[in-house]
């Protein structure tokens, strides 16, 4: 893959970084495009989420589902105990939709927990750290915002959706039975291309060693090495609560399956995936699928234990998305308004050409045993009609 010139003051930056080494693994590549201080698609200021930006997460469908969550935060709560002071920490929080949806349900149905909550904003831009004091301005007395090295969590619940797919990935393939990692180098035109090398690092055979799962031959994967770092790190600054990640990603076994012949990497810009993270450098978002084997393995080697794990559409009915739907629904003044909604909502369940099932949340635990969460109600458990509320 090569791409057309560019003259972007990240493009040639790169291109000087590329000059001097001979080739950049992707990770290093994929770390400037999003991360870069001054031109990382993460650090600029732009509109990134909803309709005027470059994707939709679940929380900017609708506010139903920050509500949900917030039910399963109240739930948490109790399991912890009393009265005591809660801290819910969120890394990575966006535009602050979730964060505003959250401490919106909390406000109006929980004031108790509430009146002695904090909410932490882990956030490394600046620009979005502006954008969010702006949106949750109503809730400034339950807030705070601290580096990422900076938060403890006592008493709490760790919180982060569509995070990790953020993180810079290596790639690699597996040929002739070894491993060979994928660099960046530039290109005859101006632009970039790829060259298959040996690994940059031991790191990348001893992961999938460790992870019991490795890439079949012929095929190209991603491999995220911050990932469990990052997990054995929340894992260490929790004393007591709960991990909730929420994020598109498999299991180990089919992140890496036969049928995944060319990874998960995609790129986003105005609502439109494509698989070129080369070209328009440092404008549009570059993910990878996230591997929840290697987060659950990692926390748990730090003393989380995993309480739930599955798809999306599961946690949410779980904590009553048809009676929240329902109860949505009584509300509106006529059917083609009720329509509207339900097509709206349908986003969040539906596993076809929707989050439903791509979207797997993990729930994770740190001396609080093994309680029944709320998310995990069985089917036959979940009343479908009826008013909602905590």
């Amino acid at each position: 893959m090569e791409t057309l010139p560019t003259d972007s003051p990240l493009a040639a930056e790169l291109r000087a970084r590329i000059a001097e080494t001979g080739g950049l693994p992707f990770a290093e590549f994929m770390a400037a495009c999003l991360y870069h201080p001054q031109h990382g698609y993460y650090m600029t200021p732009r509109e990134r989420i909803g309709k005027g930006g470059d994707f939709f997460t679940s929380s900017s469908v609708h506010a139903v589902f920050g509500r949900l969550v917030a039910r399963q935060i109240v739930q948490m709560s109790e399991l912890l105990g009393g009265d005591a002071p809660f801290q819910v920490v969120e890394q990575g929080a966006g535009e602050g939709h979730l964060a505003l949806d959250i401490l919106d349900a909390l406000a109006g149905e929980a004031p108790g927990l509430y009146a002695r909550l904090t909410y932490t904003i882990v956030e490394v831009g600046p620009a979005s750290r502006e954008r969010q004091a702006r949106t949750l301005a109503a809730h400034g007395a339950r807030l705070e915002w601290q580096a990422a090295d900076e938060w403890r969590i006592e008493n709490g619940c760790f919180l982060s959706n569509e995070l990790v797919d953020a993180f810079p990935v290596h790639v690699v393939e597996k040929r002739d039975g070894l491993l060979h990692e994928v660099f960046v180098v530039n290109g005859e035109d101006g632009g970039f291309r790829e060259e298959v090398r040996a690994p940059s690092s031991p790191l990348l055979e001893d992961h999938f060693r460790w992870l019991g799962v490795a890439p079949v031959e012929g095929n190209r994967a991603e491999v995220n090495l911050a990932a469990p770092v990052w997990m054995r790190q929340v894992a260490g600054r929790i004393e007591r609560g709960f991990v909730l990640t929420i994020d598109y990603g498999y299991p180990a076994g089919e992140l890496y399956a036969l049928h995944r012949r060319a990874g998960t990497l995609l790129c986003y810009r105005q609502h439109q995936a494509d698989d070129d993270p080369y070209s328009a450098v440092g404008e549009k978002d570059i993910t990878s699928h996230v591997d929840f084997t290697a987060l659950q393995q990692a926390g748990a080697e730090a003393g989380l234990e995993t309480l739930w794990f599955g798809m999306q559409y599961r946690f949410l009915m779980g904590l009553g998305f048809f009676e929240e739907l329902l109860r949505l629904q009584a509300a509106c003044t006529d059917e083609r308004e009720a329509r509207a909604l339900r097509l709206t909502l349908k986003n969040l369940i539906v596993p076809d050409q929707g989050m439903g099932e791509t979207f797997k949340v993990l729930v994770q635990g740190k001396g609080v045993g093994r309680p029944e969460l709320l998310c995990a109600r069985p089917i036959a458990a979940i009343p479908l009609g009826g008013p909602a509320g905590f």
